[in-house]
C-alpha cells in the first residue's frame, strides 16, 4: 500500500469559541490562500459555565464530540500546518485543563488558550488580511463569551481590549426567560454599557475612519437587512428597528425576522443588545461586515509570506497566476488607463487613487475568462470575480470591478450599473476609460500606441483625438475605435474619435 504524503500546502485552523467550534481549511497556493473546507457546529461551550466558573460535563462532552468529527480532517495536513486556538471560555473555566487535556488526544496536536488581548490582536490581522485596510479602522467581534474591541491601522492593531460580555453569556443572564421584553432588552444593553464605559473615552479620543464588525451578530443583521431590502451598512437607527421587530415576537421561541437563520436565532437578541450598547457607547454611525476575524488571524500567521504584504496586489497576482493571464498585456491596460484617467481627471472630479486602485485590478483580471473561452470571456471573467473572495477590496469596489469587467467589450448592459447606487456615475465613467484602454492595447505591444488626448465637456461628451496620420496608418485600430463609438453612443455616452 503506497504511503500518504500530507499536503504541505494546506493548512488547517480550529477555533473553540464559546458559542461554536469552527475549523477552516486552506490551501497556499499562487501567492494567495485558498478555503477548500469550513466546518462549524453549535456547541454553547459558554452556557456550560455555572456561577463559580466551572464547566459542565455536559458541555464538555458536547465539544469533545465536535471535536472527534474535525480530528478525521486533520489526519492528512501535517501536524506544523495546524493550529488550535481556544479563547474566553476556556480562559475563565476553573477546569479548563480537563477539557484542554482530553481535546489535546482526540485531535492528538496542542491547544493553546490565548489571552484576551492576543485574540483582539490576532482578529485584527484576520480583518487586515481580508478586508480593505483604509486609513484607520474599527474592529468589533461580539463572541459567545466576549467581544474584542480594537482600533488599528494597515496590519498592525493600536488600541485593543477583551471585555467580558458575550452573546451566551448575556442570553444566560438577561434573556434566560426566553421573553423578548422591553426589560431584558433594557437591562442587557445597561450591563454591556457598564462594561464598555471604562475603555470609551480612549477609544473615542483614538477615532477611525471605518467600522467594521467581524462576528456572525453584525452577518445575521446584514442578512436580515438585505430580506428587507435595505442597504447592508448597519446603523443605531436599524438596529433599534430590528430591536422593536424581535420585541413584537415576544419570546426567542417565536423570533421570526426575514433572514435569520434557524441557528443564529437562539443568540441574536443578547448579541444584538451588545451591538447596540457598542453602537451608542462609542459614537459608531454606520458599520459594514468584515472579510475574516480570528480563524483568518492565525492562518496567516502561519504562512510567512504573506506577512504584512500589499493584500491588493497579493490578489491581483493569485488571480493572474492562477488563470494564466497575460500580464504583460495587463500591464499595458493598467498604464493607458491610468493614463486616460489622469487626463480626465479634472474634467470628471475623479478620486485618482480610487480610480487607479479600479482601473488596476480590472486591467489585472479582465481577461481571467479567456481560459473558459474567447467569444463570451469578459462574462466568464465577471462571473469568476463575483464567485471568488478579493482580499483588500471592499464589497462596493469588488461590485465595480465585476460590473467594469463585464462591460469593457462588446454591447453595454447599462443596467448592471444600476445597483451601484452612488458609484453607479463613477462607474459609468471608469467602464468607458477601461473600454478604450483595452481597444488601444489590443496590439498588445506598447510601442504601437500613439500619445493620445482625451478630454469631457460637463455633458461627458469625450472627444479622443490622435496624431493626423496615424490613424490613416493604422486602419484596424481606427475601425475597433468606431465601432467603440457607436457601442457608447447606443446608451447615451457621446463620444468622438478626433486626428489633430
Amino acid at each position: 500500500m503506497t504511503q500518504k504524503i500530507p499536503h504541505s500546502d494546506v493548512f488547517a485552523v480550529i477555533d473553540l469559541g464559546s458559542n461554536s467550534f469552527h475549523m477552516l481549511i486552506a490551501r497556499h497556493v499562487a501567492g494567495g490562500v485558498h478555503t477548500i473546507g469550513r466546518v462549524k457546529r453549535k456547541v454553547r461551550l459558554a452556557a456550560g459555565l455555572d456561577r463559580n466558573n466551572v464547566l459542565s460535563d455536559e458541555a464538555m462532552q458536547r465539544g469533545w464530540e465536535c471535536l472527534a468529527l474535525f480530528a478525521e480532517r486533520l489526519q492528512d495536513i501535517p501536524k506544523q500546518n495546524i493550529s488550535i486556538v481556544a479563547t474566553a471560555t476556556l480562559r475563565l473555566a476553573k477546569n479548563a485543563d480537563e477539557f484542554k487535556s482530553r481535546a489535546e488526544q482526540i485531535l492528538q496536536n496542542k491547544v493553546n488558550v490565548i489571552s484576551g488581548e492576543l485574540e483582539a490582536k490576532t482578529i485584527y490581522k484576520g480583518v487586515a488580511h481580508t478586508s480593505a485596510c483604509l486609513g484607520r479602522q474599527l474592529v468589533i467581534d461580539i463572541g459567545g463569551a466576549s467581544t474584542e474591541v480594537v482600533i488599528g491601522k494597515g496590519f498592525h492593531a493600536l488600541l485593543y481590549k477583551s471585555l467580558n460580555m458575550g452573546c451566551v453569556t448575556y442570553l444566560e443572564c438577561f434573556f434566560c426567560d426566553g421573553l423578548l421584553s422591553k426589560k431584558n432588552f433594557t437591562e442587557a444593553i445597561s450591563a454591556a454599557t457598564s462594561v464598555i464605559k471604562p475603555i470609551q473615552k480612549d477609544y473615542i479620543d483614538m477615532g477611525w475612519e471605518l467600522a467594521i464588525g467581524a462576528s456572525g451578530t453584525v452577518q445575521a443583521i446584514q442578512e436580515i437587512l438585505a430580506a428587507c431590502g435595505h442597504s447592508d451598512m448597519l446603523t443605531l437607527q436599524k438596529l433599534e428597528e430590528i430591536q422593536i421587530q424581535a420585541m413584537a415576537c415576544q419570546s426567542i421561541k417565536q423570533l421570526d425576522l426575514p433572514g435569520l437563520g434557524e441557528e443564529r436565532r437562539l443568540v441574536f437578541v443578547s448579541g444584538l443588545a451588545i451591538l447596540i450598547a457598542l453602537f451608542k457607547s462609542l459614537k459608531i454611525s454606520q458599520m459594514g461586515l468584515a472579510g475574516g476575524a480570528l480563524r483568518e488571524g492565525v492562518l496567516y500567521s502561519m504562512i510567512p509570506e504573506l506577512h504584512n504584504s500589499d493584500i491588493c496586489k497579493r490578489t491581483l497576482d493569485s488571480f493572474m497566476d492562477r488563470y494564466h493571464v497575460d500580464k504583460q498585456q495587463a500591464s499595458y491596460v493598467t498604464e493607458l488607463s491610468l493614463s486616460l484617467a489622469k487626463q480626465l481627471c479634472d474634467d470628471w472630479q475623479l478620486d485618482i487613487d480610487i480610480a487607479k486602485k479600479i482601473l488596476s485590478a480590472v486591467a489585472s483580471v479582465h481577461e481571467i475568462g479567456l481560459i473558459v473561452d474567447y467569444k463570451l470571456y469578459h462574462q466568464h471573467s465577471a462571473y469568476i470575480l463575483s464567485h471568488t473572495c478579493m482580499p483588500g477590496y471592499s464589497k462596493i469596489e469588488k461590485q465595480l470591478i465585476v460590473a467594469l469587467t463585464a462591460s469593457h467589450r462588446t454591447d453595454i448592459n447599462i443596467k448592471q450599473f444600476n445597483n451601484l447606487s452612488a458609484k453607479e456615475t463613477l462607474a459609468k465613467r471608469l467602464s468607458r476609460i477601461i473600454r478604450i484602454a483595452v481597444i488601444l492595447s489590443m496590439r498588445r505591444q506598447d510601442d504601437i500606441v500613439p500619445p493620445v488626448r482625451i478630454v469631457s465637456d460637463e455633458s461627458d461628451f469625450l472627444t479622443i483625438s490622435f496624431e493626423a496620420d496615424w490613424l490613416i496608418n493604422h486602419p484596424l485600430m481606427e475601425s475597433e475605435l468606431e465601432q467603440e463609438a457607436q457601442y457608447q453612443r447606443r446608451v447615451g455616452w457621446d463620444i468622438q474619435i478626433k486626428r489633430d
